[in-house]
C-alpha cells in the first residue's frame, strides 16, 4: 500500500495561478480524501484526475478560498445523475463547530437548483467531527488550530504519516503533540504573518528545528515568494507535487525529508 498527499494548489486567497491551498490523499494513486475545496480546487482535480471522482472532502475552515467550489462539485454530482449515471455522494467530513457556517454560506439558499426540486445537501453525506473520525479503515485526528478566532478553523493528522494545519498561527505546542512521531508537517506560511496566518518569521522563530526540518510550507501568494521561503531553509509545496507518507511508525530510524517526490503530476 503506497500512501502519497499531492497538492492540487498551494497559494493564499488571490494565488489564482497558484490555486487555491488544497491536498489530496491518494492510495495507490488512487483519490481517498481531500483536504478543502476551494473555487480552483474543482477544476485543478477534473485536470490531474480525469478517470475519478470526489469521494470525500475535509473541510477545515469555511473562508471561501477553502470551500468555494463545493458549488461546483453540486453541479456536476447533479449532471452526473441526470445523465443515468450511479449516484456516488461524496463524503464530506466537517468538525461541527463549522456546520452552522458552512451551511449558511454554501447552503441556506432555497433554490440550490435554479428549477428547485432539489437540496444542496441532497448529493453530498455530510459526517459532522470532533476529536477524529474513520474513513477506509484509516483513524484520522482532528484539531483546533489559532486561526482569528475559536473554533473557526481546523487541522487534520494521519498519525505515522502527515499533519496538515490548514489556515493557522504557529501552534508549535499542537504540532508536536500530533506529529510526534517523525510525520511530514505540511504548514500555513505567509511572507507575512496577520491574524489568520503564520508568517515566515514567526514560523522560524517559534518552531524547533526538528519540526523545521519536516516542514512543507504552502498558502504563499507567488513563485517569488515560495523562493523566498526556500532560501531560508524551508521546503515548499507546489500545485501537482507529490510526497510519499511512509509510515513513520514502521521506519522511525529514516528522515521524513527523504520521501518527497519528484513527480509532477
Amino acid at each position: 500500500m503506497t500512501l502519497t498527499l499531492q497538492f492540487l494548489g498551494s497559494g493564499h486567497n488571490q494565488a489564482d495561478e497558484l490555486g487555491h491551498s488544497a491536498a489530496v490523499l491518494l492510495h495507490n494513486d488512487v483519490p481517498d480524501l481531500v483536504i478543502d475545496y476551494g473555487y480552483t480546487v474543482h477544476h485543478a482535480f477534473q485536470r490531474y484526475f480525469p478517470a475519478h471522482v470526489v469521494p470525500a472532502i475535509f473541510i477545515t475552515h469555511c473562508h471561501l478560498d477553502h470551500i468555494g467550489g463545493l458549488e461546483a462539485l453540486f453541479s456536476s454530482r447533479i449532471a452526473h445523475e441526470l445523465q443515468g449515471n450511479d449516484r456516488q455522494r461524496p463524503k464530506l467530513f466537517v468538525p461541527a463547530p463549522l456546520i452552522p457556517t458552512l451551511h449558511r454560506i454554501v447552503a441556506s439558499f432555497p433554490n440550490a437548483l435554479a428549477e428547485g426540486g432539489v437540496n444542496f445537501w441532497d448529493f453530498f453525506q455530510l459526517i459532522p467531527v470532533e476529536q477524529s473520525f474513520w474513513h477506509n479503515q484509516r483513524r484520522f485526528q482532528v484539531f483546533a488550530v489559532r486561526h482569528h478566532a475559536p473554533d473557526s478553523a481546523f487541522g487534520l493528522c494521519l498519525p505515522g504519516r502527515f499533519l496538515y494545519t490548514g489556515d493557522t498561527r504557529p501552534i508549535p505546542e499542537v504540532v508536536s503533540h500530533y506529529a510526534s512521531q517523525d510525520e511530514w508537517i505540511f504548514h500555513d506560511v505567509s511572507l507575512y504573518g496577520n491574524p489568520s496566518h503564520s508568517g515566515l518569521a514567526d514560523v522560524l522563530r517559534e518552531y524547533p528545528e526538528p519540526l523545521l526540518a519536516r516542514m512543507v510550507a504552502y498558502h504563499l501568494d507567488s513563485e517569488s515568494s515560495m523562493q523566498k521561503v526556500e532560501s531560508e531553509g524551508l521546503r515548499v509545496a507546489r500545485s501537482g507535487q507529490r510526497f510519499v507518507l511512509r509510515d513513520r511508525r514502521q521506519a522511525p530510524a529514516e528522515s521524513a525529508g527523504e520521501q518527497v517526490s519528484k513527480e509532477q503530476a
